[in-house]
């Protein structure tokens, strides 16, 4: 003798038993808060959370131009910092000193008129260079005006390649136009992470609207 559907399930004849609307077979499996899939009903075992992964691929994108940001901060400290401390550098006649260097190149230089201008002032000149340096590598460091400190870190290197190194060949030897081309990224995007300017922007946020509390609730 057949029976009905609702005999064979052992429940009411007239109930419904195909599950909510919008239900998927899915859903009777739900994920755990482990990170880890309900076991599969016919091998019993646990496959892998797949949003783990995105959402670790997620945190290394967000983060991938902080090596870049350490890298370039501390190196042009240091190198500010060398350039403050070495007595032979900031002078404008001597080996080794700025004023020589840029008589040196001279006449092989892409921008004649900025080299004509340092020697006018070679220790001014040296001066300015190591403290923009310094203000350029803390300002990195620190997230604090990103972008107008990455453009400082790239116009510097800019001057240093059209003068200093311009005549390095091949022209991937000279590392004043490396410099220039891994500020640029710094100047697109800024420090939005774990810095000075990330938390003086979330200070001047507003704070979120809260409604009122209605009168049962006071």
């Amino acid at each position: 003798m057949a029976h009905s559907r609702g005999e064979d399930t052992g429940g009411d004849p007239g109930e419904d038993t195909r599950g909510t609307p919008g239900e998927h077979r899915g859903d009777r499996f739900p994920r755990g808060a482990t990170g880890r899939s309900a076991p599969d009903p016919r091998t019993g075992r646990s496959a892998p959370d797949p949003r783990t992964g995105h959402s670790l691929r997620a945190l290394l994108t967000r983060h991938a131009l902080l090596p870049l940001r350490l890298f370039l901060g501390v190196t042009f400290v240091y190198a500010g910092l060398d350039k403050l401390t070495d007595s032979t550098f900031l002078s404008a006649h001597g080996p080794g000193s700025l004023g020589e260097t840029m008589r040196s190149v001279r006449d092989t230089s892409a921008v004649p008129w900025l080299v004509d201008l340092a020697l006018k002032s070679p220790v001014g000149f040296g001066y300015a260079i190591g403290l923009g340096e310094l203000a350029v590598g803390l300002g990195i460091l620190l997230g604090l005006l990103g972008r107008l400190a990455a453009l400082g870190g790239a116009l510097i290197s800019l001057s240093l390649w059209l003068t200093v190194s311009w005549t390095t060949e091949p022209y991937y030897y000279g590392n004043d136009l490396a410099y220039l081309m891994a500020w640029l990224p710094l100047i697109l995007a800024g420090t939005p992470l774990l810095s000075a300017d990330a938390w003086l922007r979330h200070r001047r946020r507003p704070p979120a609207y809260e409604p009122p509390a209605s009168e049962g609730e006071r």
